[in-house]
């Protein structure tokens, strides 16, 4: 099966399935002397681990950690980064039952179709239970990022129809809240709203928004490697995500280019900046030094309670209520993902950008 990989120096390689013996993931091209450990990457797997919260799935993993290589006496070498996360919590059996028919909504159909087989325990390499090894991933990145002073920075933005004020925004609220939204009125609305379509034995979907600040100008190439495209690949290999935005988005396609262009200026130190941020942070495929900012639309769970109409390997048309443990809603978990693949996606972009130019390559071997 081809890709399991994502980057060109900074690369990072997926293995395993829901409820096989464990996932994991290979990070090559990692900067040797960065300080790393367990209790670095630990956090953020915890953000993402199910069973958190009445609106996750009960499914209890303790997402423990575990780097086989590329740490020595407390620093990468430069080698591969292989870690490890054993699945402790399977109930193989609640899915005997889906191996002879189609889930609406999921890949079991395309799966199938594709390879003459397919994993149906879970969903096997197609589950969102495989994120786990992008977060491992994402929080090297991240700590790499943090080195250079730039900063990743992901929330809940909205839950069905309901979306965050940006006039009660509140960086500090995100935590404060199990939907990780930064506005404490829409996560109780939206909590709410959750609970009425989980007792319809139902699912929502959402959105979420990332912000990346302090990135240097000129990260990302014009044509095939824009920054913006690949930060959408890299979102959207996400499994639920539907669409993905930067910027205004979908929004401009409703402006006049005088509404949508961001005006250039000087700010104190003479330095050319930009009145707005229409663009996200991205201009021709390249940063521009702006807020990067990114968007994420993400569906409704596709295993619910509710009956739905499918069709069995036989080619009888059935009706079937799914089992099983499942999120009524997958946002809050997938904010931490957001973060993680937007990190690979940019610590991969500032290592090609090193050689983009004679003066950045005299610099470093002078």
């Amino acid at each position: 099966m081809a890709g399991s990989s994502i980057g060109t120096i900074f690369r990072i390689t997926t293995w395993g399935e829901s409820h096989g013996k464990a996932i994991g993931v290979v990070i090559d091209g990692c900067p040797a002397g960065l300080s790393l450990s367990e209790s670095d990457i630990q956090p953020y797997l915890d953000r993402r681990k199910p069973g958190q919260s009445k609106f996750s799935t009960p499914r209890k993993e303790d997402d423990e950690i575990e780097i086989l290589s590329g740490v020595f006496e407390g620093k990468t070498t430069g080698t591969p980064i292989s870690m490890l996360l054993y699945n402790t919590s399977q109930h193989s059996k609640d899915y005997s039952e889906i191996a002879s028919y189609y889930r609406p909504g999921h890949a079991d159909f395309t799966f199938d179709a594709k390879y003459g087989f397919r994993d149906y325990r879970g969903g096997g390499r197609s589950s969102g239970r495989e994120t786990a090894a992008r977060v491992a991933a994402g929080a090297v990145a991240i700590k790499i990022l943090e080195q250079l002073g730039i900063s990743v920075n992901a929330y809940t933005r909205s839950i069905g129809d309901i979306c965050i004020n940006p006039d009660n925004f509140n960086i500090e609220e995100i935590n404060n809240n199990m939907l990780y939204m930064p506005d404490a009125d829409a996560a109780n609305e939206a909590g709410k709203l959750i609970e009425t379509v989980s007792l319809d034995k139902d699912s929502i979907g959402g959105s979420i928004e990332c912000v990346i600040h302090n990135v240097p100008i000129g990260i990302g190439d014009p044509v095939f490697e824009k920054l913006d495209a690949n930060l959408a690949k890299a979102i959207m290999s996400i499994g639920a995500v539907k669409g993905v935005e930067i910027g205004d988005g979908i929004k401009v396609s409703t402006k006049k280019g005088s509404e949508n262009n961001d005006a250039f200026c000087l700010d104190e130190n003479k330095a050319v900046t930009k009145k707005t941020n229409h663009a996200g942070g991205i201009l021709g495929g390249i940063s521009d030094g702006s807020d990067i900012i990114v968007r994420a639309a993400f569906k409704a769970t596709p295993s619910i309670f509710k009956e739905q109409d499918t069709v069995n390997k036989h080619g009888e048309e059935i009706s079937i209520a799914i089992k099983g443990r499942h999120d009524p809603v997958i946002v809050p978990r997938a904010v931490v993902v957001v973060e993680a693949m937007t990190a690979i996606t940019l610590v991969d972009a500032l290592l090609l950008n090193m050689a983009a130019n004679m003066d950045n390559i005299k610099k470093f071997y002078k």
